[in-house]
């Protein structure tokens, strides 16, 4: 594996930004060395700036369903951006992709679009303040909802608690709003309710937690947590920026049939371009400016690249058996890996749809964050390079999940899975 080229790159970066980069996971503090310099990708591999080929398993954090540079994706940039980049004003193809996703989406009525997941959940969350007229929400330690103010708060030592500011720079008041549970944990949830009654404007969950770990929770607790919010007039919120259109076209919401009341959607709507969303029934998103009183804006919300790029992406996950066909290969690559580990593998790997994520522990569930043994991120650590020196490439962080796209072929998929089994045995 050839790093010269990267290597001279990182520290010339280093100049120019904190650590070298624009997103701290890249520095690849989590997993030592440095990081590659990613040149181009197509389809299910990508090549690094030393001309490294690699399987991908990221997907730039999972929106790219279809691979790299799907030529419909790539075709419907090119016609969009020639006739103009942003104009700050509204198009038809705002109206294109809207529809497609309503049509196609019986848990929310209308839409907002912006441009990242953070901005997504940020204006959720202060639409569900301005609904409720409530101050508070409540979160979920080892969910992970973008790095705005009220949402990088930590839990505490008690059962239910205000917790601590992850980043500095966040006032305490911002803390004080924020209520921290753990996950999976119906009686921690019921103690916040009675200690601020009326006062909890909201829920927010990943209702597929993919952030840190993938911490699936049983489909009776998200209904138990529909239900306290129904009884409170609290509003439920899913953040579904990695699990919306990636375990289906109407993500977790589909997946369990549980109702929100308001959604969060993030890249994969934009095929890969810088875009999120929001959505809820028309009542909820009559609050929004100009029709209502909470205030959103965003230059370069419903950017036409972005919405071309979107409706070309999500008009091929439209196919008949499209899931079907991605959680098949998921599961192939998954039976790939157990059978070149061995039986007495000591990793586990959890799945739903096309996301998976490997474990180093005996347990047959991991539901919070607490279950996570910090001690076992070591092994991944060891594996990361392994895997890199073969051709395989993950998110640079044992808590982060992988995805399959439509672009791996049997033939990828039975080489990582040779690989990575391979590599899990060695270690």
């Amino acid at each position: 594996m050839k790093k010269d080229k990267s290597e001279k790159l990182f520290e010339k970066a280093k100049n120019y930004f904190p650590g070298g980069v624009n997103s701290p996971v890249r520095a690849f503090r989590s997993v030592g060395g440095t990081p590659m310099f990613i040149d181009r990708g197509k389809g299910a591999h990508i090549w690094d700036a030393d001309g490294n080929e690699y399987i991908d398993f990221c997907c730039s954090w999972g929106p790219l369903i279809l691979g790299h540079a799907n030529p419909k994706v790539v075709d419907a940039i090119k016609q969009t951006v020639e006739k103009g980049s942003s104009f700050g004003a509204p198009t038809e193809l705002e109206n294109k992709l809207a529809e497609l996703i309503l049509s196609n989406n019986k848990f929310i009525e209308k839409i907002r679009f912006v441009s990242s997941g953070t901005e997504a959940v940020m204006s959720a969350i202060r639409l569900a303040r301005g609904f409720t007229k409530r101050n508070k929400i409540l979160k979920f330690e080892g969910c992970y909802h973008g790095h705005s103010d009220s949402l990088l708060v930590k839990a505490g030592s008690g059962l239910v608690t205000f917790g601590n500011t992850s980043s500095a720079g966040v006032p305490e008041a911002f803390v004080n709003e924020t209520i921290v549970c753990p996950l999976n944990n119906k009686d921690a949830v019921k103690e916040a309710f009675s200690k601020f009654k009326n006062e909890i404007a909201c829920i927010i969950i990943e209702p597929i937690p993919a952030n840190n770990g993938l911490l699936l929770q049983d489909k009776d607790y998200l209904q138990f947590l529909r239900y306290i919010c129904t009884e409170n007039k609290s509003l439920l919120i899913f953040d579904e920026v990695i699990s919306g259109f990636r375990i289906g076209f109407t993500g977790a919401a589909g997946h369990y049939n549980i109702k929100p009341d308001i959604i969060t959607y993030g890249k994969i709507i934009g095929g890969g371009l810088p875009v999120g969303a929001y959505g809820a029934s028309s009542e909820i998103m009559s609050k929004i400016s100009p029709d209502g009183d909470v205030y959103q804006a965003g230059t370069l919300s419903g950017n036409p690249v972005a919405m071309a790029a979107g409706i070309a992406q999500l008009t091929e996950c439209l196919k008949p058996g499209f899931y079907a066909s991605l959680e098949r290969k998921t599961q192939f690559l998954i039976d790939e890996i157990q059978k070149a580990a061995g039986k007495n593998s000591k990793v586990k790997i959890f799945t739903v749809g096309s996301i998976f994520w490997l474990a180093f522990t005996d347990k047959e569930k991991i539901q919070s964050a607490e279950e996570i043994d910090a001690d076992s991120m070591k092994y991944f650590r060891k594996i990361y390079h392994e895997l890199l020196e073969r051709g395989v490439y993950l998110g640079p962080s044992g808590y982060e999940v992988g995805f399959v796209s439509e672009a791996h072929t049997v033939e990828d998929l039975r080489k990582a899975g040779e690989v990575i089994g391979e590599c899990l045995k060695k270690i």
